[in-house]
């Protein structure tokens, strides 16, 4: 399987990458700095340079020729400000999407955030309401799409802890944190569960194993 990982470098991007390396397949991981690309090659992926936020959607498909999915797992990332949230949080994503129905790349896996899919809560820093705000839009417009398999991740709070194998996934969970290594092992999961489709999903750690509860959560759809 050949996958299209947007926001290659990342964090939970460099774990799947390892992941589906490990497990025979083609990690493709697009990133904006040419410096990052043998990291990409030491996790088993193939690095492509391509700036989402000033690339064009005929671009990015022709990056996704021939792939079999796509991940959407870029972020502006901490630091940046609101206008990145919506450059990237937001318009990446839906210009990934765009690219990969223009390639023809049904299966699409988006890692979005919990607390996207409600208005942020007065008093909440404006960057971080901006960034969920984002996140909220990019999930509305790709859920509405008819030419494209996707499914929606949406993590609690991220941790750098190991990864232990075992996660609460479900249309709702409630607050939580989950380390970004099981985050990885659920996507990967999900790219091998076509069932997944159509589906929402909050992501907590948990006591189910990975493949279990991507199974259970395929059934109850």
């Amino acid at each position: 399987m050949r996958t299209v990982i947007a926001g290659g470098h990342g964090q939970i991007a460099l774990h799947l990458e390892r992941l589906l390396a490990a497990r025979g397949h083609t990690p493709v991981g697009l990133i904006r700095n040419p410096a990052q690309s043998d990291d990409l090659r030491a996790a088993g992926a193939e690095p492509v340079v391509r700036d989402l936020e000033s690339s064009t959607v005929e671009e990015v498909a022709a990056v996704l020729a021939g792939a079999d999915a796509a991940v959407f797992a870029a972020g502006a990332g901490p630091g940046s400000g609101a206008g990145r949230k919506e450059t990237v949080d937001r318009a990446a994503a839906v210009l990934f999407a765009d690219a990969a129905e223009l390639a023809g790349v049904r299966r699409f896996v988006v890692v979005s955030s919990m607390g996207a899919d409600r208005e942020p809560a007065p008093g909440t820093d404006p960057v971080f309401a901006g960034y969920l705000r984002a996140k909220a839009a990019a999930d509305a417009d790709i859920a509405a799409r008819k030419g494209l398999d996707w499914t929606i991740l949406r993590p609690g709070a991220l941790t750098d802890a190991p990864a232990t194998g075992r996660v609460r996934l479900a249309a709702g969970t409630g607050r939580g944190s989950v380390p970004r290594a099981d985050v990885a092992a659920v996507l990967a999961a999900l790219l091998d569960n076509p069932s997944t489709s159509g589906l929402t999903l909050e992501l907590i750690g948990g006591e189910v194993p990975v493949e279990e509860a991507v199974a259970a959560a395929a059934g109850s759809s």
